[in-house]
């Protein structure tokens, strides 16, 4: 048993142990009871009725809405396209219809919610709200969840590039050379993969068609970020830093990360770490580049910014200081010898 099992194989299988129940205990998390709580959304309503009704939806059990009033449609269809809100209702003084403006391409979990919980107040004061969509997902994007797929192959691509680098090199500890070579590697293989991700999208399936290049830039970046950050754990832990790796983008950043139930709709953990996550910032940065001109991608450009920095920082930092606690050993090692005799 001792000659087929070691001890160090014993630990990688609980550390792989604790991952997989780690990956059904917050995906599960997650998703298991999706519930709506404080889903932006915008009022046009006349002055007489306004305060009125913005109390009245402020009031519903459970804080699903979270209700901004701005003074004309033109207003609140700029708040929806600029992504600063997720619908907004526009009320018709002059008839029992109502209007909801809706963007489904940036996140239908969130839109029909907003649009679920909206129709049914509309219902109890005998009213019918027509929903328009002003920005919906591609015929290749039905669900809206190629923004999300997409980045989480990058990311899972980054890191597996990183650990195939440690292993190609036998394991060995990273010297600051070694380092410098691989979080170099990253970037070829970052542009690569963002060419091939915005291919695969647009050309092949026609499922995020447009801003081809924008892609393939956010991609070499995702990509870097994760890479850099698997390189940067792996010289700290070893191969315990893959399955920190791993923590952080799969099992904490994927199921927070807004592509397949937005921050609204999430428990309140999952809801404050997604878009701080690179899957999150991710996500955010290729839905709206396709869906919405760019708007509201530069918060998440920072965070991604901010990984792959960090990771460059603690990747280098941690190679210089284990060669100089090695030359340290190997200059004391002759001095001891020459004090003894």
């Amino acid at each position: 048993m001792r000659d087929a099992v070691s001890t160090r194989s014993v630990l990688v299988m609980l550390g792989v142990l604790l991952l997989q129940l780690g990956f059904a205990l917050s995906y599960m998390g997650a998703f298991h009871a999706p519930k709506p709580h404080k889903v932006p959304i915008t009022l046009v309503a006349p002055p007489a009725v306004e305060q009125e009704l913005v109390a009245r939806l402020d009031a519903l059990p459970g804080d699903p809405l979270q209700v901004t009033p701005v003074a004309n449609r033109a207003e609140a269809r700029a708040r929806l396209l600029d992504r600063r809100t997720d619908a907004a209702l526009v009320v018709d003084p002059a008839s029992r219809t109502d209007t909801l403006l809706v963007a489904s391409a940036g996140g239908p979990s969130a839109t029909t919610a907003a649009t679920e919980i909206l129709q049914e107040v509309a219902r109890a004061e005998q009213r019918t709200i027509v929903v328009r969509d002003l920005r919906a997902p591609s015929a290749g994007d039905s669900r809206g969840l190629s923004s999300f797929y997409l980045v989480l192959s990058w990311t899972i691509g980054g890191y597996l590039a990183a650990s195939a680098l440690n292993m190609a090199a036998g394991s060995k500890k990273p010297t600051l050379r070694r380092t410098l070579v691989r979080l170099a590697a990253m970037l070829p293989y970052g542009f690569v993969s963002g060419i091939g991700g915005a291919l695969i999208v647009g050309p092949v399936l026609d499922c995020l068609p447009g801003a081809f290049w924008e892609l393939v830039g956010i991609g070499t970046l995702v990509v870097f970020a994760s890479g850099a950050v698997g390189v940067a754990l792996q010289s700290v832990a070893g191969t315990v830093g893959l399955g920190l790796t791993i923590l952080i983008f799969t099992v904490l950043g994927n199921p927070s990360s807004g592509g397949v139930y937005p921050s609204s709709l999430l428990p309140p953990f999952w809801a404050a770490i997604g878009q701080a996550l690179p899957p999150g910032a991710g996500t955010t940065v290729v839905r709206n580049t396709v869906y919405f001109d760019g708007n509201a991608t530069a918060g998440a450009l920072w965070i991604l910014g901010a990984w792959a920095f960090g990771g460059v920082a603690v990747a280098i930092l941690a190679a210089a200081l284990r060669g100089k606690r090695q030359r340290e050993a190997r200059t004391a090692g002759p001095v001891a010898a020459a004090q003894q005799q």
